[in-house]
């Protein structure tokens, strides 16, 4: 039994001292593929480099987070054109989607137009490489579909760490992409509602992600997260579905391969 976890940091600076050892823990317990997210143009960077150390367990996803959104069209249009010259020069095909791309207002609104312009110049991005997009929404659920519908990815691409909203699931789905869950669903007090949400995605829609550093489900909550962690993920999905979690690392494994083009 094999798992992807199709989404996790391991170019965050929690990983500098013992980046490789958990790398290769994660591919021998059985995570035997993952992908390492970027949020800016030095973490895909980053992204990039830890992948081709492990070219046949691993793929780069590399965007601009809404975090970093910039409101100076200069400032926006250079850091695009670094992640522009990342994929141009990915002769290896290391790098599957552009992300993590989106908007969050969770620490309030204020550069809400910044962080607009910059999913849509991106969502431009992935389209002209024919590419997928991996979404962060905080907050900011309408925004983020009424960008979509307006500006739509032709590559379709994945609601990544889905927040337990419903009408985020709907109308993700109505648009033709996938919905990753993390360990929150396995946390304690989201239960009843993290039930309901993993049973609205039909499983060929369903991914799994840890999100590592973030994140850990339980029975790990608290400590620093890791791709190993994912088939806790994986277990909840099962139980709530009421199906062995073989099938549920199976299906979710190609839904990774299918979505980022690896199949």
């Amino acid at each position: 039994m094999e798992f992807f976890d199709s989404h996790s940091h391991y170019n965050d600076e929690q990983f500098d001292k013992d980046r490789e050892e958990i790398i290769e823990a994660t591919i021998k317990n059985g995570t035997t593929k993952f992908t390492v997210v970027g949020d800016n143009v030095e973490s895909s960077k980053l992204a990039l480099e830890i992948v081709k150390k492990h070219k046949d367990n691993t793929y780069a996803i590399c965007g601009i987070h809404p975090e970093y959104a910039k409101l100076d069209e200069k400032e926006l249009d250079k850091d695009i054109k670094e992640i522009e010259k990342l994929i141009q020069n990915d002769k290896e095909k290391n790098i599957v989607a552009v992300g993590e791309i989106g908007l969050d207002y969770y620490y309030g609104k204020e550069n809400k137009e910044a962080q607009i312009k910059t999913f849509i110049k991106q969502i431009d991005l992935a389209n002209k490489y024919d590419m997928p997009i991996v979404i962060h929404t905080r907050d900011a659920v309408m925004d983020t579909i009424e960008t979509l519908k307006i500006h739509p990815e032709n590559k379709k691409g994945i609601f990544h760490c889905c927040p337990l909203n419903r009408e985020l699931v709907k109308e993700a789905l109505k648009l033709d992409f996938y919905i990753s869950f993390s360990g929150i669903i396995t946390f304690k007090n989201a239960q009843e509602n993290a039930k309901e949400i993993v049973n609205m995605v039909p499983l060929e829609k369903t991914l799994i992600e840890t999100d590592s550093p973030y994140l850990a489900p339980e029975p790990f909550r608290g400590k620093r997260n890791n791709s190993i962690y994912v088939q806790e993920v994986a277990r909840k999905i099962a139980e709530f579905r009421n199906i062995e979690i073989e099938e549920v690392a199976k299906i979710t494994y190609n839904n990774a391969l299918k979505i980022f083009n690896k199949n």
